[in-house]
C-alpha cells in the first residue's frame, strides 16, 4: 500500500460542498452582488408539450445600471452610454427554468464585460526597409515567373 486511504475509507479527503456563487464576476475589476438583480420568470414558447404550458422556464433578468452600488463612476458612465440606464437579457432556449437562468446570468455577465472593454488606440507604424525589399523582390519573382510562362512570343531585347 502507497499508506493512502481506499476510496469509502475513513479518513479520505472528501469534495466540499460548494456554495452558490453569490456575486457575477463580470471583469477582474467588476463585480456584481447577485441581489441587485431582478429576475422574472413567465411560460416559454416553442416545444415542450403540455410541461411548456403548465411551467414558467423563460427567464428575464434586469440590472439597474444608473442605481448599482457596485459600480465605480467610470464604470457607470461607460455602462450608461453604452448600454442605458437598464440591462434586460432574457433566455428561453431551454426547457428548465435553472439552465434558462444560468444562460441569462451568462449573457448578462458578456454583455457587460463587452460594454466595459476598452479598445486600444492602433498606433500607426511603418514598414521596416527589410520588408519593403522583400515585397519588391517577391514581385519581381512573380513577374519574371509570368513572363516565362508566356513562352511563345518572340524574345525581348536582353533575353538572346
Amino acid at each position: 500500500m502507497d499508506g493512502k486511504p481506499a476510496k469509502g475509507e475513513e479518513g479520505a479527503p472528501r469534495r466540499r460542498q460548494v456554495d452558490p456563487p453569490s456575486v457575477l464576476r463580470v471583469t477582474p475589476t467588476c463585480v456584481l452582488r447577485l441581489d441587485e438583480l431582478e429576475w422574472r420568470f413567465s411560460a416559454s414558447g416553442g416545444p415542450g408539450g403540455q410541461h411548456v404550458n403548465t411551467s414558467n422556464t423563460r427567464a428575464e433578468v434586469r440590472f439597474d445600471v444608473a442605481g448599482s452600488p457596485s459600480l465605480g463612476p467610470r464604470q457607470r458612465a461607460r455602462l450608461l452610454e453604452r448600454l442605458g440606464p437598464e440591462v434586460r437579457v432574457v433566455a428561453s432556449d431551454e426547457r428548465s427554468q435553472l439552465r434558462n437562468r444560468d444562460l441569462a446570468l451568462e449573457r448578462l455577465r458578456s454583455r457587460l464585460a463587452e460594454a466595459l472593454r476598452i479598445e486600444t488606440p492602433r498606433r500607426a507604424t511603418r514598414p521596416t526597409k527589410a520588408a519593403k525589399e522583400r515585397r519588391l523582390e517577391e514581385k519581381r519573382q512573380r513577374s519574371e515567373t509570368k513572363r516565362r510562362r508566356q513562352g511563345g512570343g518572340r524574345p525581348r531585347p536582353g533575353d538572346e
